[in-house]
């Protein structure tokens, strides 16, 4: 699973799952905060249900599976700290940035995400 990349789609759908727990998630809730249909729910959820990212019960809820898991919160993580670069260091308003960062963090690079985290650190310790 190591470096494994998926559509930003995907790892939206992934995403949101997380943030609503993880786990008795329903296809309601992912397809109101996607702002999609439940029928594209539905086939997302068959994408990830055939790469082992999620298991759903018939007519049921739905969870992220240990692989699901580590995948989301990847993207969630680099949505935070591009989110805080974006804000902190570039001073780009809170909305903009959320709306950039949702973007950026499917295309960057786990070793470019690292870097960001490297400057936003050197450049915080010298404000300091």
């Amino acid at each position: 699973m190591k470096n494994k990349r998926y559509s930003e789609s995907l790892e939206d759908y992934l995403e949101t799952i997380f943030m609503y727990g993880g786990k008795d998630v329903k296809s309601v809730d992912i397809a109101k905060h996607l702002n999609v249909s439940r029928a594209s729910v539905n086939n997302a959820l068959n994408s990830l249900i055939d790469k082992g990212l999620v298991t759903k019960e018939l007519y049921g809820n739905i969870a992220l599976t240990k692989s699901g898991m580590e995948v989301s919160k990847k993207v969630l993580e680099k949505h935070e700290l591009l989110k805080e670069f974006l804000i902190d260091i570039l001073g780009i308003n809170p909305e903009q940035a959320e709306k950039e960062a949702c973007g950026i963090e499917h295309i960057i690079s786990d070793f470019t995400a690292v870097q960001i985290k490297k400057l936003m650190n050197k450049l915080k310790e010298k404000k300091d």
